[in-house]
Order: C-alpha cells, then sequence, then structure tokens
C-alpha cells in the first residue's frame, strides 16, 4: 500500500461489523463503521417509541469496537440490573439522552465517540425513523427487526424485506463511500443487520458507482428463521441483488464437533467453504463460533486490499 492511508467502510451491524473493526483498529487505516438503522429490540424499542430517539444499539457496538478508552468502553458495554431499564446498556442510554440534549443524533455521536475516543468514524445509514418489513414466502408479512430477527415458533423462509417508510441515504454515509477504496460487507445476519443498509434510498447506488473493491465476508453459520439451509452461494445471491461483489471470502476451518453439536441444537449449521471463492481460516478460537478479530481477518482484509 502507499504512504497514504486507505479507506476501509465496513457495511452492517451487530457482533460481526464489531469483530472486523477490532481486527483493523491497530493497523494504519482510516475506518469507517456505516451501521443499520432498524433495531427495534426491547431496549430499542422503549428508546423509540417512548423517548422518540433513533436507535442506538449498532451505533454503540461499533464505537465500542474503535474505542481506545477502554474504561468507557467496558461501562458502555455494561447492562443495568433491575428496575425501569433493566438491560438496558449504560451506552445506549449515554446515547439517546445525548441525542435528547444537543437535538441531533449525530451530534450524540460524535459527543460520545469524544468520550470513547474513537479511532475511526460510524455513521448511520440513514437519520429516518423507520421499520424494517418482511413478507414470507406463504405470504406472512412480519413489522420490525426483532420479529424478524427472532421467530415465534416455526415459519416460511424470507421472501423479501424492505422499509417503512422509505428512507434517504445520510449524506455522511453516501461521502465515505465515494471515498473508499474498500467496503467490507458483512459479516452479520444477512436480513436484519446487512441487507437493511442496502434498503435505504442511495446506498446501493453510490456502492455501485464506487471504485472500490467491494468485499462480502461470509457468516459462519447459518441463522435460524433467516437463513436456514444456506450455502455460501444463497448468501451471496441475496447480496448481489443490491451490489456485485468483486471479492468472496469464505471460512474454510470448521469448528469442533462438541461446538458444532451446540450451535446445532440452536437449529444453527456451519456454512461449507465453497471452491468458487476466497477460502481461508478465519475462525477464533473459545467457546463461541466466531470471526476470529486478533489477526485473522486482518489479514485477509488487507491482503484483499493489496492484491
Amino acid at each position: 500500500m502507499s504512504n497514504s492511508k486507505k479507506n476501509i467502510v465496513c457495511i452492517g451491524g451487530g457482533t460481526g461489523m464489531s469483530e472486523v473493526l477490532l481486527s483493523l483498529k491497530s493497523h494504519d487505516v482510516h475506518l469507517t463503521a456505516i451501521v443499520s438503522m432498524a433495531d427495534d429490540g426491547q431496549s430499542q424499542a422503549i428508546l423509540r417509541d417512548q423517548y422518540h430517539v433513533l436507535p442506538p444499539s449498532d451505533v454503540r457496538k461499533a464505537m465500542i469496537a474503535l474505542a481506545e478508552e477502554e474504561a468507557v468502553a467496558k461501562a458502555f458495554d455494561s447492562r443495568f440490573h433491575g428496575g425501569p431499564f433493566d438491560s438496558f446498556t449504560i451506552g445506549s442510554i449515554v446515547i439517546a439522552g445525548l441525542q435528547k440534549s444537543t437535538g441531533s443524533f449525530e451530534k450524540a455521536i460524535e459527543e460520545a465517540g469524544r468520550m470513547l475516543k474513537i479511532k475511526g468514524e460510524v455513521i448511520p445509514v440513514t437519520l429516518d425513523d423507520v421499520r424494517l418489513m418482511a413478507e414470507l414466502e406463504d405470504g406472512t408479512v412480519i413489522k420490525g427487526e426483532s420479529n424478524i430477527d427472532i421467530p415465534k415458533g416455526e415459519r416460511a423462509a424470507i421472501k423479501k424485506v424492505w422499509l417503512e417508510p422509505q428512507a434517504k441515504a445520510n449524506p455522511k454515509a453516501l461521502k465515505a463511500i465515494s471515498k473508499a477504496d474498500i467496503i467490507i460487507i458483512g459479516p452479520g445476519d444477512l436480513y436484519t443487520s446487512i441487507i437493511p443498509n442496502f434498503l435505504v434510498n442511495g446506498i446501493s447506488e453510490a456502492i455501485k458507482q464506487s471504485k472500490a473493491k467491494k468485499v462480502y465476508l461470509c457468516n459462519l453459520m447459518t441463522k435460524h428463521g433467516e437463513t436456514d439451509g444456506y450455502a455460501v452461494g444463497d448468501f451471496v445471491k441475496a447480496i448481489e441483488y443490491y451490489v456485485l461483489l468483486d471479492v468472496v471470502v469464505c471460512n474454510n476451518k470448521k469448528p469442533s464437533p462438541v461446538l458444532l453439536t451446540r450451535y446445532h441444537e440452536a437449529k444453527s449449521d456451519f456454512v461449507e467453504p465453497s471452491t468458487a471463492y476466497l477460502n481461508v481460516d478465519l475462525l477464533a478460537d473459545g467457546d463461541l463460533i466466531r470471526h476470529d478479530s486478533s489477526t485473522k481477518l486482518a489479514n485477509t482484509i488487507l491482503h484483499v486490499l493489496r492484491d
């Protein structure tokens, strides 16, 4: 790479994006996280509906991953136990409070970013108040990211998802995409963390027009209710409905039988690598099946960037 910092834009949300950001934080690159704004889980729903703020959860997770102020990051990730804010994270409360006091979600992110001393930028994909919708193969319509994400019993496969109301892209997200040298999509829940970003008007078009290399990091495991039975090609097909990819990266190291059994009991199965794509060992050590945020992810992404 040249002496000037390369611009790496990560698009997604949740734990998957955090792993990518953590892996790249120590490298001499400029990081931008563009995060979904569709979260409406229990605590997020209360913040949205009762306090009329945008959902801070995915923003908080990305900021914690980029934080250099470890004590503050630990506090942001801590949860209340008991009382009216039971299970709420301190970080979500702080960001919501900053939004109310400043009158701006973007200013709230800037202030929280200073508190955490984040390395890089965290940008909400839209500043509009949106809800994720899904239609299943049997015609059933489901409202809300949390209801789509966690199925209540058995249900048909997801046919399509959309946002209500339609949302316009955050200009900062469009600018970051236009300046990117590489755009990393995923890993993360396909229909509730990744694709909601592409549903925002202007985002897919900006990615298509960008000269950046478009890279998809495929999930390690399927997700019950979202991607049951999916192979790598199914994930790629779903992404490429919105944006064409230059590189698809698959993990080729299988987790231990003990871990696979535990996940299988939760109806989550290993995504077998495909010879049609780039296959590398991305598996972290430990008792959870996760992408490695120490060296493997960063080494792979930087290799693709240089290639």
